[in-house]
């Protein structure tokens, strides 16, 4: 398999919302932005853009316009919300064909009441890639594969990035199930929604505990949680990270709005994590 190297790469992972569920994005307790990935091996993916994922870009100094690939897992509120305004900075306000959107069967079509999420015209512009988990599809300096959910869009998908000398992986919504670690082994980062804190898990969404099992499984230089419900953020999502952290041996953070994790691609254990401020 054929990759282009970047030599020195520093991934940068930007949290434009650790909030998820319905009661939280409808408080806005956390922001629900989603996520970026940029510089991965070139590249710069927003994952799952939830309301506010445009506004919040330009508050912490990102140009949605420098997107290269919008990945979305699934046809729920707050991970599709702002897709198709961030399709329309991608394509440069749609006058370009330039880009690519990477989604769940549901993103790109109707499934019994889930979806579409995109409009037949903000289809137009960018590349289309319908992602099913096992699939793997090869990218310019990257490979994704699709990992499985268990959550209420039975169409949606999770994900695992591989370039040359780095691998993420992404977990969406998503209960706990025995072969979950099968979809997310060899991942140096691996970045999980987990919702609920301690044992509170609920159908379809992690819980702390289940996430610590998933970690022990995985075992990944740096876990982190994100997609926070608001009983977790009750808890104190970072007191949840640390019993994961203590009782696992491996690093984990708790995600909050406007951190950046700069990631050396060839030591990944060497991050550095700050926390941007609004513009």
């Amino acid at each position: 398999m054929n990759y282009q190297v970047f030599v020195g790469d520093i991934m940068k992972l930007t949290f434009l919302g650790t909030g998820g569920g319905r009661f939280t994005t409808i408080s806005q307790k956390r922001m629900t932005g989603g996520f970026r990935i940029d510089e991965f091996a070139g590249k710069n993916i927003h994952v799952d853009p939830g309301p506010g994922a445009l506004v919040r870009s330009h508050e912490f100094g990102l140009d949605p316009k420098d997107l290269n690939v919008l990945f979305i897992s699934h046809a729920h509120t707050d991970h599709y919300n702002d897709g198709e305004i961030l399709i329309e900075s991608m394509t440069q306000g749609m006058t370009k064909k330039r880009g690519l959107v990477i989604g769940s069967k549901t993103v790109f079509e109707r499934y019994k009441q889930w979806g579409p999420c995109i409009s037949k015209y903000h289809k137009t512009k960018p590349d289309l890639f319908m992602l099913f988990r096992d699939q793997t599809l090869k990218f310019d300096g990257f490979i994704i594969k699709g990992t499985r959910t268990s959550h209420g869009d039975p169409t949606g998908v999770g994900f695992q990035l591989k370039s040359k000398d780095l691998t993420v992986s992404y977990t969406s919504d998503t209960g706990y199930f025995p072969d979950l670690h099968r979809y997310h082994e060899g991942a140096d980062i691996l970045i999980a929604s987990v919702l609920r804190p301690g044992k509170k898990s609920i159908k379809c969404h992690m819980s702390t505990d289940d996430f610590k099992s998933l970690v022990s499984e995985v075992k990944p230089k740096i876990a982190i949680m994100t997609h926070f419900g608001l009983k977790m953020i009750q808890s104190i999502p970072e007191q949840e990270a640390k019993k994961i952290e203590t009782q696992t041996g491996v690093v984990t953070l708790a995600a909050s709005d406007g951190m950046t994790i700069n990631v050396p691609d060839k030591d990944p254990s060497n991050f550095k994590v700050e926390q941007l401020k609004k513009k």
